[in-house]
């Protein structure tokens, strides 16, 4: 499965704007799997709470693209269980993961 990989520096990922961001290099390296590095979301983004990363997310489900955020999520499981459970919840289905690094991406795509 062909994938675009967000480059880690550029302006934090938040809200509608933030998802639009994301579907505009989708759309344009023509694929339906966009990495998103972790430290390119603005901290809110984490915080389900803010409600944030699931409008984020629904957002661009609705547009039939599947989402990985790449990076080490572990301090937030260990420190929120609804986090854990989000993620967990997440990894079982197809279209948002959370993996640690590149060669975890390729084992699920496997």
């Amino acid at each position: 499965m062909d994938y675009t990989i967000l480059p880690t520096d550029g302006p934090p990922i938040l809200g509608e704007a933030g998802a639009m961001m994301v579907l505009e290099a989708a759309m344009s390296d023509g694929v339906d799997l966009v990495v998103i590095p972790r430290i390119r979301l603005h901290p809110d983004m984490l915080n389900l709470a803010t409600r944030q990363l699931g409008l984020f997310l629904q957002k661009l489900v609705n547009y039939h693209r599947q989402v990985v955020i790449l990076g080490d999520v572990s301090d937030l499981t260990r420190s929120s269980k609804s986090f854990h459970d989000f993620v967990y919840e997440s990894n079982t289905g197809h279209h948002v993961w959370f993996l640690d690094d590149e060669d975890a991406l390729r084992q699920k795509l496997d």
